[in-house]
């Protein structure tokens, strides 16, 4: 049993929960994604376990990283001076890519924003249920940066290249309506309802048989793990180039004080 303090895990008969418990805005980290992925094997090595639920407390689904972290400055400075010292965000993406490699059906309950690499965890799923109040951003151009989490390969996969591309170019928020109707979210219900409708689909998974499931979706998915470790190898390459730019500096800070970014290209 791994030693989960960013997560809560339960089963409900055949269901799998996993809460992300880091409120209000659950930003990620290389330990949370971790975790993520050992409750996800666990899962995985459960017969009684057929589908799960991704689920998070707080206001935000995921807001994705927190570029303000101490921590995380102290590494990205570190990694501009030496790009071998780059290992945890690297460590990151090969966490990511974990979760691209389970087994069984996720259901993702988006009740808040999915924003940023929290974009990325919420497509990571097979299914996103959400609510009208919920976000969906694709930010890192406003950033000043390159998509990561291995979006560049999931999100047209799911929502076709353009829409993509509009949520790259733009960084907009995207309601839970405008993802409803793109595909981006398979169920939409008013927002108290969100984990309960998630559930309610994953309990419907899981009524199927296990070996039919974990096959169909072997063959459904077949070679997308790969796809999205080929991605973050090259996001990680550009995210790392770009952090390094004043534009990075200025499109965080003016993200955080909630004003127009002044780029400057370069």
């Amino acid at each position: 049993m791994s030693n989960f303090t960013d997560i809560g895990v339960e089963t409900h008969g055949h269901v799998g929960l996993i809460e992300i418990r880091k409120p209000p805005l659950n930003f990620f980290d290389v330990a949370l994604i971790n975790q993520i992925a050992d409750a996800l094997e666990q899962f995985d090595r459960d017969i009684e376990i057929r589908c799960s639920v991704l689920a998070a407390q707080g206001k935000a689904f995921c807001a994705g990283a927190n570029f303000n972290d101490p921590a995380r400055q102290a590494q990205e400075a570190r990694a501009q001076d030496d790009p071998a010292s780059n290992l945890p965000i690297n460590h990151l993406y090969v966490q990511a890519v974990r979760i691209f490699r389970n087994q069984k059906p996720i259901v993702a309950a988006v009740h808040g924003a999915a924003i940023g690499g929290g974009l990325g965890l919420a497509v990571s799923t097979d299914f996103r249920v959400t609510c009208p109040e919920a976000r969906f951003s694709a930010n890192f151009t406003k950033l000043g940066f390159h998509p990561g989490f291995g979006l560049t390969t999931t999100l047209p996969e799911l929502i076709g290249k353009n829409n993509a591309e509009l949520m790259f170019y733009t960084s907009r928020r995207v309601t839970g309506e405008e993802a409803y109707r793109w595909g981006l979210a398979n169920v939409l219900v008013p927002q108290d309802k969100v984990r309960s409708a998630a559930m309610q689909l994953a309990e419907e998974i899981a009524e199927c048989s296990p070996l039919g499931l974990v096959s169909t979706r072997a063959t459904m998915r077949a070679g997308l793990a790969d796809r999205v470790l080929a991605a973050t190898n090259h996001e990680l390459i550009e995210q790392t180039r770009l952090r390094a730019t004043e534009d990075f500096k200025e499109g965080v800070k003016a993200t955080t004080e909630r004003r127009a970014a002044n780029f400057k290209g370069r």
